[in-house]
């Protein structure tokens, strides 16, 4: 009998630790020193895949893995205390090697999509991977989001993750040996810095994002359509058919591209065919780091605002999610349930001449910032 007892007490303690697992809280995240921590996360390319925890002072958390650049999660409370993650991610690496939709990953050498996988630096032109359809999309077929980065962890006063790259000449059809490096910091302000650096031995173009998709209520069964976003940007790039601009910037005064004014994503979303996949040309006094976006999320009171000193902003609404992938809980990404908020040039400058120019030249560097702030409304 009394081994009996011990066995159900067992039991009940192991039933009451998984409970707490599943329903973390603030406290929870008391006590947990700033700093960086490093595990192993698996292997791929013969290459060592290891997955970073950036913890700030409040207890707030960033997962990173040089796989990809990928941001897995990023945890923090809602306005009830409870704690999760606002990021579709995974907890092993296993998932990522499966191709999903680039789910919060570094994205290069060219964010966004280029016309039929061509462009010309000075008269030459080159012809890129079509890996979308007929046109060229994030980087291609192995692009920056499928490579092992060589990473570091930074002594800085701040939690600071250093992520570096050499795309070598001819790579995807890109000219130019490129060496990128890409650093991500977590403040105590709970923002996430990104700052990207770049250098060529040949012309090339360069456009580098990241990736994430969101959802601030931190459970995908949550449609985004009832996500309230704002978008400082008095005009937005149109496009053909097959997402590729059309040359023309539009004013989005009387459209369903208005988000000057905060509106529900869906309260106007069925109105764009295929919903929102679209670049805003962001309002811009000079080049540095702006706010240009503010997400709202009334269920879990959270706010997410963009800074960049990017010119352009692609927001896109998940309109490819169908359910194929499921989180690390088993939780199918459907349709809308997450979003992506990318600061970039804009799609297809490289065949564009009016729009801003992307192309790197030798002695120049590329360097660019953006952060995500997260709070609580």
């Amino acid at each position: 009998m009394k081994s009996k007892l011990l066995l159900l007490y067992a039991l009940s303690v192991l039933l009451g630790l998984a409970a707490c697992d599943s329903n973390k809280t603030t406290a929870d995240m008391d006590g947990k020193k700033a700093g960086i921590s490093k595990v192993s996360f698996g292997n791929t390319d013969g290459k060592d895949v290891f997955l970073y925890t950036l913890t700030n002072n409040k207890g707030n958390q960033v997962k990173i893995t040089n796989y990809g650049g990928i941001m897995t999660s990023w945890t923090s409370p809602d306005k009830n205390g409870k704690v999760s993650s606002i990021l579709v991610g995974f907890d092993s690496l296993a998932p990522y090697l499966q191709t999903p939709p680039y789910f919060g990953a570094l994205i290069g050498r060219y964010g966004n999509r280029i016309a039929k996988g061509k462009f010309k630096i000075d008269g030459v032109e080159y012809t890129l991977a079509t890996n979308n359809d007929q046109n060229h999309l994030h980087g291609g077929n192995k692009g920056f989001d499928k490579v092992v980065w060589e990473s570091s962890i930074l002594n800085d006063s701040t939690p600071t993750l250093l992520l570096s790259y050499n795309s070598p000449d001819g790579e995807e059809g890109y000219p130019g040996n490129l060496k990128v490096n890409v650093r991500y910091t977590l403040t105590d302000d709970n923002e996430v810095e990104i700052e990207y650096n770049a250098e060529t031995d040949k012309p090339t173009i360069i456009n580098l994002t990241q990736h994430n998709y969101y959802n601030l209520t931190g459970d995908v069964t949550n449609s985004i359509r009832e996500h309230r976003l704002m978008i400082d940007a008095d005009a937005y790039t149109p496009v053909d058919a097959s997402l590729i601009p059309t040359g023309k910037i539009e004013a989005v005064k009387g459209t369903a591209f208005d988000f000057t004014a905060t509106e529900k994503i869906g309260a106007r979303i069925d109105k764009v065919e295929g919903g929102y996949d679209h670049n805003w040309v962001l309002n811009r006094k000079d080049s540095s780091m702006q706010r240009v976006a503010v997400l709202t999320d009334s269920i879990s009171g959270r706010k997410l605002e963009v800074f960049t000193v990017e010119p352009g902003m692609q927001f896109y609404s998940g309109n490819f999610l169908d359910g194929t992938f499921k989180t690390s809980s088993g939780q199918p990404v459907n349709l809308h349930t997450a979003l992506c908020l990318e600061t970039q040039h804009f799609p297809d400058s490289p065949n564009q001449p009016s729009f801003p120019g992307t192309v790197l030249r030798p002695g120049e560097k590329y360097h660019t910032m953006t952060k995500y702030r997260l709070s609580i409304e």
